[in-house]
């Protein structure tokens, strides 16, 4: 069936009816298109400025909607929300901790292997030398022309201890507050939704708010945990992959599918080329070496292309190339985690699109 058909079933079917207000409702107003693209780049922008603060709140509250099941069944245990929420807290951090301290360990040996393993590598990549280094002749030509004639280009990096104290100690103020205002959330509970209600003047969009804020729980709820559970079940798949094929420290490698899952495209393409960079390092056989990641990639499609499809099908109707824009845009954002929240975010603006009337048409924009 072309469009053409499907729009001439539609006109027939919102005429049969009689109900003229089904069909989308599109502002025709321009003041209100220009009006609307203003708010969305000064929107855009303070995001971009505002990251430090935002990112850690948005990160916030995905975890509450997360752990949110969590906290219910604490409550049918009688236990108080503070408490249940300290106590989620504290079993959260510590499971990073206990998490980072057991992979600490072979990330370190295989930092020490790396200078004894470089040998290897460059061996395996001779074929690339030659391009690699002409490609690095003409880079620092074009650099010398833009600089201008007697000036010398400086090779020799500077400030990176500097920097990287400057990305950990932003890691670690991130950290503290996500932990900080995900407490308070976990434990204000639906103090929010309820004051909301109560200031809207309509008793139909009362109701409103409140399917919009159970349908966002549900969905986004739902989704992280099984998106959690896939990339558990990844991780274990990549360990024992990784085991069985010599590579060694699968409990490392498993941790890296596992995380590097929770970023559509970008993860597992960042997995693929570690895992044959941690190939060539480790075998001198180029059959042997590729293993790992064609192993992972195996994993990766069995599980993208048919596991969590499957399991997601019934509940996220997305665009995927709109799923792919959202995904880059975050990036160039937030970087890796505006990457991780790019899907949650899209789904949850399609949730609420699709509930006001105003911004069905965009809802619909948004649907797969």
């Amino acid at each position: 069936m072309t469009i053409l058909d499907e729009l001439d079933v539609a006109d027939d079917r919102i005429a049969s009816e009689g109900d003229k207000e089904s069909a989308f409702a599109l502002p025709s107003d321009p003041r209100t298109i220009f009006l609307g693209g203003l708010f969305v780049l000064a929107a855009v922008a303070a995001l971009h400025a505002a990251s430090a603060i935002v990112l850690p709140i948005l990160l916030a509250f995905v975890l509450k909607l997360l752990l949110q099941p969590a906290m219910r069944l604490l409550e049918r245990l009688h236990v108080p929300r503070g408490i249940g929420a300290l106590l989620i807290i504290l079993l959260l951090a510590g499971a990073l901790a206990a998490f980072g301290t057991v992979l600490s360990g072979p990330a370190g040996a295989w930092a020490a292997k790396l200078p004894e393993g470089l040998p290897r590598l460059v061996e395996h990549l001779r074929l690339l030398r030659t391009p690699f280094a002409a490609l690095q002749r003409i880079l620092q030509q074009a650099e010398q022309a833009a600089a201008g004639p007697g000036t010398t280009i400086s090779t020799q990096g500077s400030g990176f201890a500097g920097t990287l104290f400057a990305g950990m100690r932003a890691l670690v103020d991130g950290l503290f507050t996500t932990m900080l205002v995900l407490f308070f959330l976990l434990v204000s509970g639906d103090t929010f939704l309820r004051r909301l209600v109560e200031i809207l003047p309509r008793f139909q969009d009362k109701r409103q708010a409140v399917d919009i804020s159970q349908q966002i729980e549900h969905d986004i709820s739902g989704y992280l945990i099984t998106i959690t559970a896939m990339n558990a079940a990844v991780g274990a798949a990549t360990a024992a992959a990784t085991y069985l094929c010599g590579l060694g420290d699968p409990m490392l490698w498993g941790a890296a599918a596992f995380f590097l899952n929770y970023v559509p495209i970008l993860g597992p393409l960042t997995g693929i080329v570690i895992f044959l960079l941690a190939g060539l390092l480790t075998f001198d056989s180029l059959w042997r070496a590729f293993l790992p990641a064609a192993l992972y990639l195996v994993i990766h499609l069995a599980e993208g292309q048919f596991a969590t499809p499957m399991l997601l099908a019934r509940r996220f109707t997305l665009n995927p190339v709109l799923v792919i824009l959202s995904l880059i845009f975050w990036f160039w954002m937030w970087g890796v985690p505006g990457a991780i929240l790019s899907v949650p975010m899209l789904a949850i603006a399609k949730i609420v699109c699709d509930r006001i009337r105003p911004l069905m048409a965009l809802g619909h924009f948004l649907e797969g």
